[in-house]
């Protein structure tokens, strides 16, 4: 038998799969395999159960192998595995769309579907910029993110987004994009339970850009309502507000990616609803099924959508689109978890416990190497001091501590995110800091 074959029959070889955002070597040298997974657990390769503390990927807000869920996968599978996007459809992507439109406020009301959190924002930004082609603003091609803000990883993405280290290694990217700066100041804010006080003027930053290229340029302003991947950076009180108004001063879109922060996260459908904002565009993935088969996806207003409606009957209005898109065991996903989230009213529950989740996670306050704190939500940071001449590395050491305990944390540089499953109790909070508590003064 060839080598290459021997190797791929093999359950123990590692070398094939190139994984994503993970040191490979490291990773491979110790694996952390996980096997299974059970509501509010995960299942390791040794037979533990790791309380899930960042819901996957910011993804599994229902938790995990929800029967409902598992039950319309199944069924699914069984009556139609697969219909083309392009001139055919089925029904339940236009029973997901109509469900997610209803949950989206005011009238954002048309739902395009992609399979990813990055081809949402790429799809959000090419809306756009068509929009404003088609509605005779073709000058308008410059777009606006923020710094520290995360987008995903497709060339549009990473472009509006402000993460050096996602950037860096690729050229240019897009050109005539300009960003706001981030809304983060540790010494104004340190410690912060929900919304800060101080920061709403920083959206008037936008003026300056507007002065520096003037407005005719710009196509639209993208921004998370919360900077998740970047270490759980809420917007300040009036922010959003701030920024709506300059958009709407100058006639520039304004999209709110609000892939983590959508479906529960901060205790409301989208982020939108909670600070009474509506954005042109708003994105959407992860939790949309809560994680169990890729979908994402953009919602546009009434009037973005219509200016699109116009022309031959028979040309294509917007020519973008994905193979996947609304993939029927992906839109099944979808109807099967907004019934749990209604029923469980588990928004509502998010938002009734987020108290309980801040009050415990700032209870970490004081231990060893902990710069800052911040909550919203369902969603923590705790920023932890860099080691001299190793930034990452106590954040690393955590993680795996925590991991060897029986919890699993995300780590972005110094800082380590909680954000777990919307199901969670009282106890299940005090058993995740816990052992976060545990792993921070056993790595000291």
């Amino acid at each position: 038998m060839p080598a290459s074959s021997a190797r791929a029959g093999s359950p123990n070889d590692l070398e094939a799969f190139w994984m994503p955002f993970t040191p490979n070597r490291a990773f491979k040298a110790a694996p952390r395999m996980i096997v299974g997974a059970d509501g509010l657990d995960y299942i390791a390769s040794d037979g533990r159960r790791i309380i899930d503390g960042t819901s996957g990927l910011w993804c599994c807000n229902a938790g995990h192998n929800r029967a409902p869920i598992v039950e319309a996968i199944r069924k699914q599978a069984g009556e139609l595995d697969y219909a083309p996007p392009f001139q055919f459809g089925h029904p339940k992507a236009f029973a997901a769309a109509s469900r997610i439109a209803a949950l989206a406020p005011g009238d954002l009301n048309h739902v395009f579907f992609a399979n990813s959190g990055s081809e949402a924002v790429d799809t959000a930004l090419k809306i756009a910029l068509a929009y404003q082609n088609i509605t005779g603003n073709g000058t308008r091609t410059r777009l606006i993110g923020r710094e520290r803000g995360y987008h995903g990883v497709g060339f549009g993405g990473i472009s509006v987004g402000g993460i050096v280290g996602n950037r860096k290694l690729y050229g240019g990217l897009l050109t005539g994009v300009d960003h706001l700066p981030t809304t983060y100041n540790r010494e104004q804010q340190a410690f912060t339970k929900g919304e800060p006080d101080w920061g709403a003027h920083l959206a008037d930053e936008l003026e300056r850009i507007v002065g520096l290229h003037d407005a005719s340029t710009i196509a639209a302003v993208i921004v998370e309502p919360m900077a998740g991947s970047t270490g759980v950076l809420p917007s300040p009180k009036g922010y959003l507000q701030r920024l709506r108004a300059i958009c709407d001063k100058y006639g520039i879109l304004l999209i709110f990616d609000e892939v983590i922060t959508g479906f529960g996260r901060l205790g409301t459908a989208f982020a939108a609803e909670r600070y009474g904002v509506q954005p042109d565009i708003l994105t959407f993935a992860k939790a949309v099924n809560s994680g169990t088969v890729p979908m994402g996806g953009a919602i546009v207003r009434a009037p973005v959508f219509e200016a699109f409606m116009r022309g031959p009957e028979l040309a294509v209005e917007l020519p973008h689109g994905y193979t996947y898109s609304g993939h029927p065991l992906a839109a099944a996903a979808a109807l099967a978890t907004l019934d749990l989230y209604r029923d469980e009213g588990l928004f509502e529950r998010a938002r009734a416990i987020e108290p309980t989740f801040a009050d415990a996670v700032m209870s970490l306050r004081g231990l060893p190497g902990i710069l800052d704190i911040r909550t919203i939500g369902l969603a923590a940071g705790i920023d932890l001091e860099p080691r001299p001449g190793a930034a990452g590395r106590r954040a690393y050491e955590v993680m795996v501590a925590a991991y060897e305990a029986g919890a699993m944390v995300r780590v972005t540089a110094d800082t380590i995110a909680l954000a777990p499953p919307l199901i969670v109790d009282e106890a299940a909070i005090g058993r995740l800091t816990g052992i976060v508590a545990n792993a921070i003064r056993t790595v000291g």
